[in-house]
């Protein structure tokens, strides 16, 4: 059922439009001109970084995969209503499906980023093998934010604007347009200690560039522990209050 309904939702999303699915790919290229044209030609941003378009087209479809996940996942019980109050099973199925059809789109967005990597004949290192379980980290990030957003979201519609705002605010906070070098050394373990941060910079320092400052370089221990432990904090905190709010979602919507 998971693998149906993650199939239909990836179909859904750009039905009806032009370019149909190459809209997952053409949307972060998009994205990524512009904030490279900006960084690179106006504020002068990305000439300190070596391979910054590089870097910065992967932070976008890291962060692209972050953003389309939750926000889909937050409203994906309420939309199916109808379905949940004729038929019985499993809610859980349908936050878990919606976080994987975003992880199909993650995946054709890779190999587009793969091609920029082959294209700039930057040299594909063993690391690179790393981006899998950063990935995995990845999507229990994403998934127990779904789960915890879409059982909020059924009892309070605030939840969507209060979510537009935070990852407004996440998306500059976090070292996607500019490297975590680059933040001073006052706020760059505030800033190292997002999951975000960590998994987007772990990913530039294995895939593309082996002097990229990582959490790893700005923190200590114990506190290195804590962008790599929320993730699976905050699946077991969504997983346990979905579960317990399930029961009167069909009354609910």
């Amino acid at each position: 059922m998971i693998r149906e309904l993650a199939v239909t939702e990836f179909k859904l999303k750009y039905q009806g439009s032009v370019l149909g699915y190459v809209w997952s790919i053409v949307k972060p290229l998009l994205m990524f001109a512009v904030l490279y044209f900006v960084f690179t030609h106006v504020l002068r941003l990305g000439g300190t970084t070596p391979h910054y378009a590089q870097q910065l087209l992967l932070g976008i479809v890291l962060w692209t995969f972050f953003t389309d996940s939750t926000m889909v996942a937050m409203s994906s019980i309420v939309d199916r209503g109808d379905l949940l109050r004729k038929v019985y099973f499993s809610r859980i199925v349908i936050p878990i499906s919606t976080s994987i059809g975003a992880l199909i789109t993650l995946v054709l967005n890779f190999i587009v980023v793969l091609a920029f990597i082959v294209a700039a004949r930057i040299p594909l290192y063993p690391t690179g093998l790393l981006l899998i379980p950063l990935l995995i980290e990845f999507y229990v990030l994403c998934l127990g934010c779904s789960l915890l957003l879409a059982a909020l979201y059924v009892r309070f519609r605030d939840f969507k604007h209060i979510w537009e705002v935070l990852v407004q605010a996440l998306f500059y906070a976090s070292p996607i347009i500019y490297p975590l070098s680059l933040i001073p050394r006052s706020i760059a373990p505030i800033v190292a200690l997002s999951p975000v941060a960590q998994i987007i910079q772990d990913a530039r320092k294995a895939l593309i560039s082996p002097i990229a400052v990582t959490s790893a370089d700005v923190l200590h221990w114990p506190l290195l522990l804590v962008p790599y432990l929320l993730p699976l904090a905050l699946l077991i905190i969504g997983y346990r209050y979905f579960e317990s709010a399930a029961a009167s979602f069909a009354e609910e919507i």
